[in-house]
């Protein structure tokens, strides 16, 4: 949670001196600072309220220094800088010198006056004038890095040089080939820069500019490929000029697919019925049990915030809210958790019937618990009810985006999708309390009503799921598509106001006009999934063109190996491009985002690869944040790590997701079409398709897939129809990032009814199966599975060096914990496969040689860390400064 404390003001300077600090490249000796609020001419001031009091203790004393590094040699004799102590929570240092790069070493500058140490303005500091490249402030004794550092001004000393601006193009980005992108070039210079011009450097087509001459234009082009459009600013000896590069592609096709709801349905796999029967026995009891409690320490705010709501709304007497303002958020997930794990056949195990009669009695306690802290106008958030009326006054206000109103009840009415399927629509309570809730949004909301948008999202992407869930259950006449254009306003808000954007929650320039990810990472999923999804609804060409834009950069820039996204160099967040350090954050609601963001795009674009990639996340990055038993989990999953997992959280808000998202298999295995039905997933289970060419369909596969490639699949249609079968034949090169040694791709064999198909026709990743279907009638196919060796884009600096094993979907880990020194290198002799039933609940482990001649020994990425004792609160950091007992990325000893 981050909470305003100070307001934000331009500078304004009243003399003539020229500031050259704004074509420098600022940097520092901090991790994850963003060093660009040095020289954004951005400063701040604290409130008038009384300063903050307390004792909080000093994270460290020691020296720090932040850089300026120009293009070339700059002459200044004197700078200022700009002090901030965030009011009073943040010591300012006890003294700073500058120094200068001699061509050989920093030294100290010469005869220095000022240095000053005042709060909220600017100090001025002169010394003998220097000729350098580099300029650095050295900070003594202070607290939390360079952070009450805010501006540092330096100032150009000579008439006479001139210095050429900084320029940068933008980032590169996808677009429609009957959209425009949208232009908004970055010029920095001390002073004013005249002939500025866009130009297309190369690409197949003509290009035309809205405004040639305009930092900010737009752009649209003639023929799809590869184009590469330049800026230039300044004149002579000091132009800059900067290049992008832009992938037109055509527009998807005009009808997405369509979602199969998670019904009843059964799991016949070793490894699926494991997983399933962990979280149904184990982990969704536990937290159930864990938000029935009412003197929880940590992760506070179950069941019990909403009996008070019901108490207040009743008149009664009440207690105050419990935990974080979206503490409503892991109950609504929960149920949705316990909705499809009572779909999932118990085929008879005495534990699973048990657990699910205990998720049948907990429904029935919690959803009129739940129903009656809903408000009469159907608004629904218990921190809101119970909130202190002196600071937050209504809903939806501009200065309480931060309170999770969407976010809270974009989850309540997901929960009422697979409680209705999971009755088979003959309980509505929560399906009408979620109708009346949306309703309640619609009304005050949208065109000619409120604006607003919501600091954390998640209602975007439920409106969209709900609205088509309405539609299909009532008729494409019911009202379900105002709760899609209420989610498109939401999002259309986004970034629409100049004086209130930021990259933390993706408002920094409207949605249309973002291609490059960036934020928190969970926020930043959400949002382009609701994209995504506004795109296949409206055939937006803008929202097509940043949702494609927003896919290509993480997929192939910003997307780790194990399908996990969010290196947490900034909150919770993305860093820049191919900036993947390995102790990475890899939040597991992130996990879940971009597994919707992947399948969202499966349906509108019809292609395979997105599949393959939900897969690889669902496989790796999801899978292991639950330990083998069900008991514990990973809030984040770095790639190497010494850290145990834990019971609960300070914010749990994955401990429902998780779940919720494994458990909604016919989802993730299954997509229609106007034509047929896609295979999007290799599971051992039985489903039922409904609407195939007029008739349902069941589905039975029979498989050991990951351990296996081989796949059976019976069609088991009503009534004997034509319909095409589109089966995914996966390809293990999913991302630009990573290459897989050898590739592994296609398929070995496929037959219908034990007649091999000879040359299947392959249309986005799809093999195409067209014919009359009876019951019975069946394919057999076989994948290609060998072990591979995986290495990283060279730009990936973490990974250098470095190889990743990969079998199948899964990523490996090696561990100390099989009494092998995991930093040395790994051989380069050949690697094998061995099925181990009895170890880690039965797994295909990889076996090779270390560099040395000593036995390797790697183990899937979802089992790691299971030989670890769990505690029940998460250790301080991620890996505690201990060298990792686990890692993806091994030593390359050839």
């Amino acid at each position: 949670m981050l909470f305003a404390v100070c307001f934000r003001l331009h500078a304004q300077q009243a003399d003539t001196r020229i500031n050259i600090s704004v074509i420098a490249n600022p940097s520092g000796s901090g991790r994850g600072v963003d060093y660009n609020r040095l020289n954004d001419g951005i400063m701040l001031v604290n409130r008038k309220t009384p300063p903050r009091t307390g004792a909080r203790q000093v994270q460290y004393l020691v020296k720090q220094w932040v850089q300026y590094d120009w293009k070339q040699p700059v002459s200044t004799k004197e700078i200022a800088v700009y002090w901030h102590n965030n009011n009073g929570s943040i010591r300012l240092p006890q003294s700073y010198r500058v120094q200068y790069w001699d061509g050989t070493a920093f030294v100290p500058v010469k005869n220095v006056t000022g240095y000053g140490l005042v709060n909220d303005q600017l100090n001025n500091t002169s010394f003998d004038e220097v000729k350098t490249s580099k300029l650095r402030i050295e900070i003594d004794s202070t607290d939390r890095a360079s952070t009450p550092l805010a501006e540092w001004l330096v100032y150009k000393s000579k008439s006479g040089e001139e210095y050429p601006p900084i320029v940068i193009a933008g980032v590169d980005r996808d677009v429609m080939l009957d959209g425009k992108t949208y232009l908004s070039g970055v010029i920095k210079s001390p002073t004013p820069v005249q002939n500025i011009a866009w130009t297309k450097t190369s690409g197949p087509g003509d290009v035309t500019f809205s405004n040639i001459n305009a930092k900010d234009a737009t752009a649209v082009f003639s023929a799809p490929g590869n184009y590469t459009l330049t800026l230039s600013a300044g004149k002579g000896a000091v132009s800059s000029f900067s290049s992008l590069n832009v992938k037109v592609t055509p527009q998807p096709s005009a009808k997405r697919l369509d979602v199969v709801y998670t019904r009843r349905y059964k799991i016949n796999s070793k490894l699926w019925n494991d997983r399933a029967k962990t979280m149904i026995i184990n982990w969704i009891p536990w937290c159930i049990d864990e938000i029935n409690r009412s003197d929880l320490s940590t992760g506070q705010g179950g069941i019990d915030n909403f009996i008070e709501a019901g108490k207040a709304l009743r008149g009664e007497s009440h207690g105050k809210h419990k935990g974080y303002v979206f503490s409503n958020a892991w109950v609504h997930q929960t149920v949705e958790a316990m909705c499809e794990a009572l779909m999932v056949d118990a085929q008879g195990d005495p534990q699973i019937l048990a657990a699910q009669d205990k998720m049948r009695k907990t429904l029935d306690q919690w959803i009129p618990i739940i129903l009656a802290a809903q408000e009469p106008d159907g608004y629904l958030q218990t921190a809101y009810t119970l909130r202190d009326t002196s600071r937050w006054h209504e809903h939806w206000e501009a200065n309480n985006r931060g309170n999770h109103e969407g976010y809270t009840a974009g989850y309540f009415i997901e929960s009422a999708i697979n409680h209705y399927t999971l009755t088979e629509g003959k309980d509505k309570r929560l399906y009408n309390a979620a109708k009346k809730l949306a309703d309640c949004w619609v009304a005050n909301i949208g065109p000619g009503k409120k604006v607003w948008y919501d600091g954390h999202q998640e209602m975007e992407q439920a409106l969209v799921r709900f609205g088509r869930f309405v539609n299909d259950m009532e008729g494409p006449k019911s009202h379900g598509n105002s709760y899609i254009k209420l989610a498109k306003f939401l999002l259309d808000n986004r970034g629409s106001d100049p004086t209130d954007r930021t990259e933390y929650d993706q408002s920094q320039v409207p949605v249309q006009q973002q291609y490059e990810a960036v934020g928190h990472a969970v926020r930043a999923t959400y949002n382009y999934s609701g994209m995504a999804d506004i795109a296949a609804e409206t055939k937006d060409v803008d929202y097509q063109s940043a949702v494609m834009s927003l896919w290509d950069n993480i997929v192939n820039k910003k997307y780790y190996i194990n399908g996990g996204i969010g290196s947490g160099e900034t909150s919770e967040g993305f860093g820049g491009n191919y900036s993947l350090r390995n102790n990475a954050y890899c939040e597991a609601c992130s996990s879940c985002g971009l597994i919707f963001f992947e399948y969202k795009m499966n349906l509108a674009y019809h292609n395979a690869k997105y599949a393959d990639l939900y897969e690889e996340t669902m496989y790796n990055a999801l899978l292991g944040s639950l330990s083998l038993d069900g008991k514990d989990y990973f809030y984040d999953n770095p790639l190497e790590s010494s850290t145990a997992r834990y019971g609960w959280h300070v914010c749990p808000c994955c401990v429902g997701n998780i779940p919720r998202t494994l458990l909604m298999m016919p989802t993730w295995t299954y997509v229609r079409g106007d034509d047929g039905l896609y295979v999007n997933l290799f599971v051992g289970s039985t489903i039922k398709v409904d609407k195939i060419a007029g008739t349902n369909v069941e589905m039975v596969q029979k498989t050991d897939y990951p351990w296996s490639g081989k796949v059976n699949m019976t069609v088991n249609p009503e009534k004997p129809k034509e319909f095409t079968v589109y089966v995914r034949v996966p390809n293990r090169q999913t991302s630009q990032l990573y290459t897989p040694i050898p590739q592994v791709k296609g398929l070995k064999s496929i037959a219908v009814n034990g007649k091999r198909i000879i040359n299947p026709k392959i249309i986005n990743g799809y093999a195409v199966i067209r014919r009359s279907w009876k019951k019975g009638d069946q394919i057999d196919l076989e994948l290609p599975m060998e072990v591979q060796r995986v290495t990283a884009d060279n730009k990936v600096k973490a990974d250098s060096g470095k190889v990743a094993l990969r079998y199948g979907p899964l990523l490996y880990n090696v561990e100390t914990a099989d009494s092998q020194d995991i930093t040395k290198g790994i051989s380069n002799q050949p690697l094998s496969i061995k099925w181990r039933g009895d170890f880690l609940n039965g797994i295909m482990t990889i076996n090779g040689t270390w560099a040395d001649g000593s036995p390797l020994l790697a183990i899937p990425n979802y089992t790691r860390l299971n030989r670890v004792k769990p505690t029940a609160v998460p250790d301080e950091g991620r890996s505690g400064g201990k060298l990792p007992i686990s890692t993806i990325w091994i030593k390359n000893g050839q």
